[in-house]
């Protein structure tokens, strides 16, 4: 069993600070959801943030640590997807420091323009999330900006409120399915989940297209993937990290892979039965409940839905009944 990153305590503090910032996010057992998936299903709503997903709550605390143990910082610099990009933009600029968010060619056009209303320099660099990384490294080298990596620890404190929040409220959830990404989410969750003394499954869903977190789980070590080509950009993760590979590789039922097809009706389904917008990586987790419906049968069961930062162009194919595919 790895080494617990977080006490109840740690996750408990960063929640009162993340709270003074954001409401709690509501968690709710839809009843046309639980009827489509014939078990009773309860839905984590990071959708509801400011930022419209959960990452919001690790660039709060990560800003906060860096603001105290290392105040002569000017700025901060990283590389995302969109969502992980929002939140540090956002959490720099609140206390005046510089954001360098660095993006793939390709990438979500609406999170971009949320970024730079956040207040980031957007640069847009190399063909994936992988390649795009390697620069931020080098520029928080070059120019002495403070690298915010994709995991750490200041991240995981914060992104762990959201867990206290629903297994609080829930209990008696017998499994929750979270997407992962570089694996904040889920790490957060089993952390928190460790530290309440909860016998919580914890199932991590990736997709088909990018594998690599799965390949990773069932052979004990991480492996990386050339190619990662998956509309819920949020989980197209080439590269496992470490530090989280090790959590969840010790503290996680299961990994399963979702199709592209499965993911878009998740997101058709959110919105018949809830009418909230998911987009790809938040809508992971309920496709791979939708999969395993059966196994699940009269149990309570709990999917996180990360984000609904969904491009209108690819939401207009996905309810339109197609699925989205890259350019």
């Amino acid at each position: 069993m790895a080494n617990s990153m977080l006490t109840l305590d740690d996750i408990k503090a960063a929640a009162e600070l993340v709270h003074s910032q954001i409401n709690p996010t509501p968690q709710i057992a839809w009843p046309l959801l639980s009827r489509a998936i014939g078990t009773e299903t309860w839905v984590k709503h990071e959708n509801h943030t400011p930022i419209g997903a959960f990452k919001i709550r690790g660039g709060i605390t990560f800003l906060e640590a860096l603001r105290r143990d290392h105040p002569e910082t000017g700025g901060v610099v990283t590389a995302t997807r969109g969502n992980h990009g929002q939140s540090i933009a956002r959490a720099a600029t609140s206390v005046g420091m510089k954001a360098k968010i660095l993006v793939p060619h390709g990438n979500s056009v609406e999170k971009n323009e949320a970024m730079r209303a956040f207040g980031a320099e957007l640069i847009e660099i190399g063909a994936d999330f992988d390649e795009a990384r390697l620069e931020a490294d080098r520029i928080a080298r070059e120019e002495y900006f403070a690298f915010v990596p994709p995991f750490h620890r200041n991240l995981v404190r914060g992104v762990a409120s959201y867990a206290l929040e629903f297994l609080t409220a829930a209990p008696q959830l017998d499994t929750i399915y979270v997407p992962i990404g570089c694996g904040s989410g889920i790490c957060g969750l089993i952390e928190t989940r460790n530290a309440l003394g909860l016998k919580t499954k914890i199932v991590g869903v990736v997709a088909e297209n990018a594998p690599s977190l799965k390949l990773s789980f069932d052979s004990g070590k991480p492996v990386s993937t050339n190619r990662a080509e998956t509309f819920a950009d949020g989980v197209a993760t080439r590269v496992p990290v470490q530090e989280a590979f090790e959590i969840f590789a010790a503290g996680a039922e299961r990994i399963e892979t979702v199709s592209e097809d499965a993911i878009a009706e998740a997101i058709r389904l959110y919105y018949r039965a809830t009418h909230n917008l998911a987009e790809g990586a938040g809508a992971a987790a309920l496709a791979a409940l939708f999969q395993e419906r059966r196994r699940m049968q009269g149990k309570s069961v709990g999917v996180i839905l990360s984000g609904g930062n969904i491009d209108t162009g690819w939401f207009q194919t996905v309810i339109g009944g197609d699925t989205p595919t890259l350019q």
